[in-house]
């Protein structure tokens, strides 16, 4: 499937210097050809990375130029000089776009506690610049210049047909570990170029965010650097959305965030399977978040799907302590449709199938019911492998 640029965007990805490795883009340009408007749903850790603290005092805007992100140093905890270069990197893009410092937001992402090499930001930027286009060439390459550890660029995309006509959204994305995010995740963005007004593109945002972003955890890690960001930018003279065409436009952005979230997990470092928790029978959603991200969290339940080790006894056991009232006895669970537990009590089953279920296929999917309510959630995760210790012992030394 190709992969299509909004109207009014431009984007680029180089290679300049940041990532030890030669020739893999470590900086990325997503220009908009004038001013459009902007949201940000960032991380809620207290340590946050300079490119957060910037980006936060500039959105919502209906200002917004482009954004430059880079991969390999994450400018977190760097002091006052992060802040200034954070600002600097902002400028630099301004400068070679034509635009204030202050349209410009900023995304890094890598290593914590290393200051930016401004040169090599410098030259990034100008090389970004003399690559702008609009192909599906120069979106991979932007998409590449965000990753770290992934092992592959992470693109998402929706045709979006509204009553006003029809609109295009495509949406970037990194990450493979430190993921347990409290708002989005990793960084994220998606430019649009549906007439979304300002008013309404930091709740369209925070809402997809929260059934998407929210809603995946590798290791329930929560990174300094988190942010998603939104740009809209219809075509001029172009009326806002009518209530109907809004709506349409949120379910697409959800639908078009959950496909970018679900494939973070997917690709966590050292994962074999793709593992989608959905709880039910809860008081409310919160609930049942909060006891799907525990269930995601455990070790042990990880390393049972790794081990295609049907342990229904972790999974409950889980649920259990993620300090969520319910009733053990009304507690039912399934693993790939094979009913392992219900109402309380083991359910005979042939675990040599069960078993095979989960080595055969990538994705594996966890059903349990608390048998309390109507709150629903579903969270996605992946195994705990020995090549993600591996890649994490090795990944500064």
């Amino acid at each position: 499937m190709g992969f299509q640029l909004p109207d009014g965007f431009t984007v680029a990805g180089v290679h300049c210097g940041i990532k030890q490795t030669s020739n893999i883009e470590d900086l990325t340009l997503f220009v908009a050809d004038k001013p459009c408007v902007a949201a940000g749903v960032y991380t809620q850790n207290q340590v946050v990375a300079a490119p957060v603290t910037l980006d936060r005092q500039r959105t919502p805007s209906a200002a917004i130029r482009a954004i430059v992100a880079n991969s390999g140093n994450a400018n977190a905890c760097t002091g006052d000089r992060g802040d200034r270069d954070a600002l600097h990197m902002a400028t630099l893009a301004a400068e070679a776009i034509g635009a204030d410092a202050e349209q410009v937001l900023v995304l890094s992402t890598g290593i914590i506690g290393e200051h930016l090499p401004m040169p090599k930001i410098s030259s990034g930027i100008q090389a970004a610049k003399m690559k702008l286009a609009t192909d599906e060439s120069a979106v991979i390459s932007a998409a590449r210049g965000l990753m770290t550890t992934d092992t592959r660029h992470k693109l998402a995309s929706r045709r979006v047909l509204c009553n006003a006509g029809e609109y295009q959204m495509l949406g970037f994305a990194k990450g493979a570990a430190m993921i347990g995010p409290n708002m989005a995740t990793m960084l994220g963005v998606i430019l649009t170029d549906a007439p979304i007004a300002e008013t309404a593109a930091q709740s369209l945002l925070r809402e997809a965010v929260e059934v998407s972003f929210n809603c995946i955890r590798v290791e329930g890690h929560m990174s300094t650097n988190d942010t998603v960001l939104l740009l809209s930018n219809p075509a001029v003279g172009q009326a806002a959305l009518e209530a109907s065409d809004v709506e349409t436009v949120s379910q697409e952005l959800g639908d078009l965030c959950i496909e970018l979230a679900k494939s973070i997990p997917d690709d966590g470092e050292g994962a074999t399977h793709l593992i989608e928790i959905q709880v039910a029978g809860c008081r409310d959603r919160r609930a049942a978040h909060r006891i799907g991200q525990v269930i995601a969290d455990s070790a042990l339940v990880k390393t049972a799907v790794a081990g295609a080790d049907p342990n229904w006894g972790r999974i409950v056991s889980a649920a259990g302590y993620a300090d969520i009232p319910f009733d053990p006895a009304t507690v039912s669970l399934y693993v790939n449709g094979f009913l392992l537990y219900e109402n309380g009590q083991p359910k005979p089953f042939d675990e040599s199938v069960v078993s095979e279920s989960i080595r055969s296929q990538r994705n594996t999917t966890i059903q349990i019911d608390l048998g309390q309510g109507d709150g629903a959630a579903r969270i996605w995760t992946c195994d705990l492998t020995a090549e993600y210790v591996r890649l994490n012992a090795d990944y500064h030394t």
